[in-house]
């Protein structure tokens, strides 16, 4: 089997094809023998600032001297992103092998309750490959928390970053819903970090209490405190219980990360009797592609992958604080999944001035019409497709001086990184 043959086999369900519950994944880990059994680790769910919180986790516990398994989702540009030891990807041959181990119980397990989801696929291959090579494991959950794949997996620390409205066909309609689905993730005897706030971390306290889990609350047990360094990040201070860091440096740009970083030294310190040099190293080195990331100047060029209203217009404060009223303009996609009228208001508090609406390849007709996205947002909209020529566009749109901004989604950020822009 080939590289382009395995991504075949895994996705001929279809890359958006969806079965919801952890039956099937546990049903493959059992007739593993449960590889997943003594890893430990941090599970990661929340709607936004998993994927940072779970990065900065990853290299502190690297830092502090661990081989650790990485599980981020979604990938950018490779699938081979999805299954990463110490910060490196798995390579093709490696996946390929993986693949053709796991096949006759994937093809046993078919026909017993069904076909694995390309998802879940990927999820215990990520387990068959790191089980015997780390001895820590982040994990960044998919949907949700309940009915993912990943929630087959207690890895002892489990992570609920925080609640807002997003994947409501699946998760439910109400901060409270989603904060249920989400919280599902605290096993028994758990130890437990959240950012959450209000309705949710009400419902994330319910969850910890009916577990037995020892929970550690940001704002309350966890107090950090940070400035801005423009482009350059952070500075931030943070303490806990029998825990403290003064000037620690991260070098995220967005507002909201040191949040993410506070959590995941909080997580670091419930996994492991962390140093203050493993905390610091691992924080300084951290690099999380296509979350306002910096890729060209003249015009500026950034990508953030945040898609959903809640996470664009975070950014979108973040990248106005970073060049206050120069000239913007954005290159903009999203599924078909989603709101646009909900998306498109979160565009519109980024004011830009003007916007390029295109359709990304990798995402297989599942993205709203180009035409149709840049009808509804107004006079100030174009449309062009492919990505590369929309990116074209809006630099010169934008101006030496300008910025333009790649958004809305994550296939979209993808398609431009790979351009090597």
């Amino acid at each position: 089997m080939t590289y382009p043959e395995a991504l075949a086999y895994i996705s001929r369900l279809g890359r958006f094809g969806m079965k919801l519950g952890t039956e099937r994944t546990r049903a493959i880990l059992d007739l593993m023998g449960n590889p997943e059994r003594g890893l430990t680790g941090a599970l990661i769910a929340g709607t936004n600032g998993k994927g940072s919180t779970a990065v900065c986790l990853a290299s502190i516990l690297q830092a502090g001297g661990h081989t650790v398994g990485f599980m981020p989702k979604p990938h950018l540009v490779s699938y081979t992103e999805r299954i990463q030891v110490n910060g490196v990807p798995i390579s093709e041959r490696d996946f390929v092998q993986t693949l053709e181990v796991l096949t006759p119980t994937l093809q046993a397990i078919a026909g017993d309750i069904g076909q694995a989801t390309e998802f879940e696929m990927l999820t215990v291959m990520a387990i068959a490959y790191l089980s015997h090579r780390a001895d820590r494991l982040v994990c960044e959950v998919g949907l949700g928390g309940r009915l993912d794949a990943t929630n087959a997996l207690d890895l002892g620390v489990a992570v609920i970053t925080n609640v807002d409205l997003d994947h409501q066909k699946y998760l439910g309609n109400t901060i409270e819903q989603i904060a249920h689905e989400k919280a599902a993730i605290i096993k028994a005897g758990n130890r437990v970090v959240t950012g959450c706030e209000g309705a949710a971390l009400a419902i994330v306290e319910e969850h910890a209490r009916e577990a037995g889990a020892r929970l550690w609350r940001l704002g309350q047990e966890i107090q950090f405190e940070s400035s801005f360094r423009g482009w350059d990040g952070h500075v931030m201070s943070v303490t806990g219980p029998g825990f403290e860091h003064a000037r620690l440096t991260v070098p995220l740009v967005g507002d909201y990360q040191p949040a993410n970083a506070a959590l995941a030294i909080a997580a670091a310190h419930l996994l492991d009797d962390i140093t203050d040099g493993a905390v610091r190293e691992g924080l300084a080195r951290v690099v999380w592609p296509g979350r306002l990331q910096l890729i060209a100047t003249r015009p500026r060029v950034v990508l953030d992958g945040g898609h959903n209203p809640a996470a664009m217009t975070k950014s979108g404060v973040s990248l106005r604080r970073l060049i206050g009223s120069e000239r913007l303009v954005t290159v903009f996609a999203m599924l078909s999944e989603r709101d646009p009228a909900e998306l498109l208001a979160a565009l519109r508090t980024l004011r830009p001035d003007a916007a390029v609406f295109t359709v990304p390849a990798s995402a297989g007709g599942h993205a709203i019409s180009a035409d149709r996205l840049a009808a509804m947002f107004g006079d100030t909209a174009e449309a062009v497709l492919p990505p590369r020529a929309a990116l074209a566009r809006a630099r010169e749109l934008a101006g030496d001086d300008g910025n333009v901004l790649i958004c809305g989604s994550l296939y979209l950020v993808g398609e431009i990184l790979a351009l090597g822009v």
